[in-house]
């Protein structure tokens, strides 16, 4: 602070206190972000693919859910965060938005970066002004599972955190958006991790962790960064393929009822099992493969 300076934060804090509200209304994207050539280079690095099955209107407001979570989202990133994976080529008009930690945003200059890329607060705020009050042709993509379903994924495992997650479905009621359901094959496999049995004290403070942090710290391993024969803390090199479901059509209800609530959320959870079974086969997987919703 005491330098010459010394003008640059003091501009920038006076900037952020005019601004602080800005990722609960609509954030800040920009396209040229987005576009980033190292954006490819993430992509390709797994590489990551995203799979289109029916076009999505424009004229609609969505809510997309994305399963599994995995380690670090990165499918979720690379197509939903850049334009890698051609989001805009294949869905004209519909503007993806990430949802993540809302206290990533009180950081100062990496909120700005995340805003740029699309990102927004997973708080009801935030997310209520993009379906309510930013027009039609948002896509707020919301990763269902959280950091429960984290503490869970491990490679050779289909299992999503989805029967009491219900705040979505509301929240898509509530608006009147579409609930699209996305899954990532591959999501899993790109770090082994040390899953910890219920009870033990390693376990209970990963959930300590969750509830007052908002993040579950996970123990996991993946390659070396000069060789994939050494353990390391790079992801994996498998491949990631992001599918993007049918819509289940949902018809606003200011203030729908439990029964209201849990009808579409029955119909959310078969079309992602329906979505799993028509593509678990050409994404690799056998058709033994069961989808596991806890």
């Amino acid at each position: 602070m005491f330098t010459s300076l010394w003008i640059i934060p003091v501009v920038y804090g006076t900037w952020l206190f005019f601004d602080w509200n800005t990722p609960e209304q609509g954030g800040r994207r920009f396209d040229w972000v987005r576009r980033w050539a190292v954006w490819k280079h993430h992509r390709d690095y797994f590489p990551i693919k995203m799979v289109k099955t029916v076009d999505l209107s424009p004229e609609r407001n969505y809510v997309f859910g994305y399963h599994p979570h995995g380690i670090i989202c990165a499918g979720a990133f690379s197509c939903f965060s850049t334009e890698a994976t051609d989001f805009t080529t294949y869905f004209p008009g519909i503007r993806p938005c990430l949802a993540t930690l809302a206290g990533l945003f009180r950081l100062p200059i990496y909120r700005d970066y995340i805003m740029s890329a699309g990102m927004c607060p997973v708080s009801k705020p935030s997310l209520q002004y993009l379906l309510s009050r930013n027009g039609t042709g948002n896509a707020v993509v919301i990763v269902v599972g959280g950091a429960a379903e984290s503490l869970n994924c491990s490679p050779g495992q289909h299992q999503v955190t989805l029967k009491n997650r219900k705040g979505f479905v509301r929240l898509a009621l509530e608006n009147g958006a579409d609930l699209v359901p996305v899954y990532a094959f591959g999501e899993n496999e790109i770090f082994q991790q040390v899953i910890f049995e219920e009870g033990t004290w390693k376990r209970s403070l990963q959930l300590k962790f969750q509830k007052y942090i908002g993040f579950a710290p996970c123990l996991f391993k993946g390659e070396g960064l000069l060789s994939n024969k050494i353990w390391g803390l790079l992801p994996y090199r498998k491949s990631i393929t992001t599918v993007v479901g049918r819509p289940v059509s949902v018809t606003r209800i200011t203030k729908p009822s439990e029964e209201e609530v849990n009808k579409y959320h029955i119909l959310y959870m078969e079309a992602l099992k329906k979505l799993f079974n028509e593509h678990k086969v050409s994404c690799g997987l056998p058709e033994s493969h069961e989808l596991t919703i806890v």
